[in-house]
């Protein structure tokens, strides 16, 4: 992958429980994992209700070079926009040079 098609800085974040020390209290947390230079590229977007009120999601196409770990129940934050990881695609010459990411995005929901 050339890196000049990376232009697009991006955090991957995993959701992370912590226990309150006083209280016992388990609580979950988005904590960044890595702060990583990608390629985003919009693909569709659609309209559907959800809950009975009008919701639109983007979906769009996150290349990041080879990071192991990268999990579905992650997520990309990238400027004001936060992107949750519908799956982790290997590139299928070698399976270690990069990962696309179908991403989706939930907006006004």
């Amino acid at each position: 992958m050339q890196a000049g098609k990376l232009r697009h800085r991006v955090s991957l974040q995993s959701l992370v429980p912590s226990q309150d020390p006083v209280t016992g209290v388990v609580t979950n947390a988005w904590t960044a994992l890595a702060t990583v230079w990608a390629s985003v590229e919009p693909l569709s977007a659609r309209e559907f209700l959800q809950a009975s009120a009008l919701s639109s999601q983007v979906v769009a196409r996150i290349r990041i070079r080879y990071l192991a770990g990268v999990m579905s129940s992650m997520r990309i934050i990238h400027g004001e926009r936060t992107y949750n990881i519908e799956g982790v695609l290997p590139d299928a010459a070698s399976g270690t040079e990069y990962l696309t990411l179908p991403v989706s995005e939930i907006v006004n929901g």
